[in-house]
């Protein structure tokens, strides 16, 4: 099996990449992690990343004049770590339509909402003060438009009435953890194609399990 070769763009600890990483190290995924770029230098996320491994290479944007040379570097530092497939992790940079396009339909972000719902900050935040019952998270192909572009695959749960932002977000990025990899898999499998800015998965799916919040009533 020839395994996809993946790049993780990171700016701070991590925790996505964690995921990642541990299911790239199953012999029968079809991806491999070739390397872990940041933005900072002293993120966190680079140490994990070398104790488990992987190459690394800090390339920070403070250096550049502007976003173009240092998405230059980035894509050139991808190129030479022979990279099919781009995977952000907590990566705290938007992106120009220049290099969105050269990796289009080859590089996916995880968002903490169902979007496109709740894009940009705060979700958890903003989940709860708008009084959503049913929150979640997003694998989708980047676009140039923060938060926006085809969906893979999405988890969701229930909000709790005593929920705070914080015991949402752990809830969330559990799932996080889940569906990451699990999209990774499906993409660098080939099971995605995308028609008309959807994405189309072709693997077996079964049959879709319904999430009710709050549960239906049972003594009625």
């Amino acid at each position: 099996m020839s395994r996809k070769r993946v790049g993780i763009l990171i700016s701070g600890r991590g925790s996505n990449m964690m995921s990642l990483i541990e299911a790239c190290r199953k012999p029968d995924f079809p991806a491999e992690i070739a390397v872990v770029i940041s933005n900072r230098p002293e993120a966190a996320g680079l140490e994990r990343a070398a104790a488990a491994g992987i190459k690394t290479v800090a390339i920070d944007h403070k250096q550049f004049a502007s976003r173009v040379p240092f998405e230059m570097r980035l894509h050139g530092s991808l190129l030479d770590h022979g990279v099919d497939l781009v995977c952000n992790a907590g990566f705290m940079r938007l992106l120009t339509g220049g290099f969105v396009d050269r990796w289009r339909d080859r590089q996916l972000n995880i968002h903490p909402s169902l979007l496109p719902a709740l894009p940009g900050l705060d979700t958890h935040v903003r989940a709860i003060d708008q009084g959503v019952m049913i929150h979640g998270c997003t694998v989708h192909f980047v676009r140039l438009e923060m938060d926006t572009g085809p969906i893979v695959a999405q988890a969701a749960t229930g909000v709790m009435p005593d929920d705070t932002a914080d015991t949402l977000a752990a809830r969330v990025l559990a799932m996080e953890h889940a569906i990451y990899p699990h999209a990774l898999g499906l993409v660098a499998g080939g099971h995605v194609r995308i028609e008309h800015e959807k994405a189309i998965v072709s693997a077996p799916v079964g049959v879709p399990q319904t999430l009710i919040w709050p549960p239906l009533l049972t003594n009625h």
